[in-house]
């Protein structure tokens, strides 16, 4: 059996449907292919596992429908406090604090569950008669040509279009298949994640606390949770995931402090290493690479998913005026902007966050004075101090239509 469409995209986690969403907006029909079957993505129960929305990201998931089916389930960022210091001694005097009050646009962004963005996603490509979903099928095998790409799926079918897009993560099979190579290292670091219940309000306010081993995100779910990225040397990390639930806890209360009361973990846990991985291109005959399979980068900034979805309204973008002038939505010359306009952005972002979680995670004493001294200087200057809010908002650069709330 064989199916064609003008898109294909290999992935149904996050990126890859909000692509999926985007362009058959624009009129394109989509396919889309995700190994999971369709129950199990979206009948997951609550796992601690959340985003941080920049607003730009929100503008977005708005523009293709999404942002509606989870608005209910999100909690407004207000306020984001960076702190330095060890477990068990408090954070240094010297920190930086970001109020959104200080932009005109509203909260910096929202925290998502992933369970409610996901099947917000699902039903969203459900209810889009130009998006077909194949779920629990894997991609073995694919071809490009002068006139389109064709994949082989393990049941023996195959899929026909002018494009492959490949949101298929950091081990990308579809870039692998098109013999892109990778450029990365391993932090030696492992994030801890999970939620936690939390006796006091967070009243939106988003935490992060660098320790010498790795940072320590606390982020605010609706209702008194929030979600937890903790960061440890790897060997630390597998040790401290392996205790029962009440030993987690008392390594993870000295870290996380008392100032929400009494906490309790709320949904499972879990761990990923952490490294940093970037395509070496981003695109290819008749294919181009979106969010991890482009760029894995360290969670320290939060940045991973906003990252991504600024490919994905760039790549959106790219295509549709393409297609609008009659151009082979396919061809290297289109796919070239595509890469200009993302690679050099992502680059310096997958960097930011390399020298960051360097500088931070030591107990080097000049480089613990160096880096307090400049939190201090950042949260005296207002001028600096809404440069970063707007950073955090995503806010900043060259950014797609989609994510200015705008059509295409």
């Amino acid at each position: 059996m064989t199916q064609a469409s003008d898109i294909l995209i290999v992935g149904g986690g996050l990126n890859g449907p909000a692509l999926a969403l985007a362009l058959a907006q624009t009129g394109h029909s989509v396919t889309v292919i995700d190994a999971l079957e369709e129950k199990i993505r979206k009948n997951a129960a609550f796992d601690g596992r959340a985003y941080a929305l920049a607003l730009a990201s929100q503008r977005l998931l708005a523009a293709i429908g999404v942002w509606d089916r989870v608005a209910e389930h999100a909690q407004p960022m207000l306020e984001i406090k960076v702190t330095d210091g060890h477990a068990g001694t408090g954070p240094s005097p010297f920190f930086m604090h970001f109020d959104h009050a200080e932009i005109e646009e509203g909260p910096m962004g929202y925290m998502v569950e992933d369970r409610h963005l996901r099947r917000a996603f699902l039903d969203a490509m459900a209810d889009d008669p130009r998006i077909t979903q194949l779920s629990g099928k894997t991609v073995v095998s694919q071809k490009a040509d002068t006139t389109g790409v064709t994949v082989t799926l393990d049941d023996g079918s195959t899929v026909n279009s002018s494009l492959l897009v490949g949101c298929d993560g950091r081990r990308s099979g579809t870039a692998h298949r098109a013999g892109i190579k990778r450029t990365g290292w391993d932090y030696g670091q492992t994030a801890l994640v999970c939620a936690i219940e939390h006796e006091l309000p967070h009243h939106g306010i988003a935490h992060q606390f660098f320790m010498p081993p790795g940072p320590l995100a606390i982020l605010p779910l609706t209702g008194n949770r929030s979600s937890i990225v903790w960061s440890e040397r790897t060997e630390a990390a597998q040790q401290i995931n392996a205790l029962p639930e009440d030993a987690y806890l008392q390594v993870l209360r000295p870290r996380f402090g008392a100032f929400l009361g009494d906490i309790h973990l709320a949904g499972d846990r879990f761990t990923y290493p952490l490294n940093l991985t970037i395509a070496n291109s981003f695109i290819a005959d008749r294919l181009a690479l979106v969010g991890d399979a482009a760029h894995g980068m360290h969670p320290i900034a939060g940045q991973g998913l906003n990252a991504g979805l600024r490919d994905v309204g760039a790549l959106a973008e790219v295509l549709t005026l393409a297609g609008r002038r009659g151009e082979d939505i396919g061809s290297l010359l289109v796919l070239e902007r595509y890469q200009e306009w993302r690679r050099f952005d992502t680059a310096a972002l997958a960097m930011a966050t390399d020298v960051f979680n360097k500088l931070f995670s030591n107990d080097n004493p000049l480089l613990r004075i160096g880096r307090d001294v400049g939190m201090g200087i950042v949260g005296a200057l207002p001028g600096l101090r809404r440069g970063f809010v707007r950073e955090a908002a995503g806010l900043t650069g060259d950014l797609p239509k989609l994510l200015q709330g705008q059509p295409i």
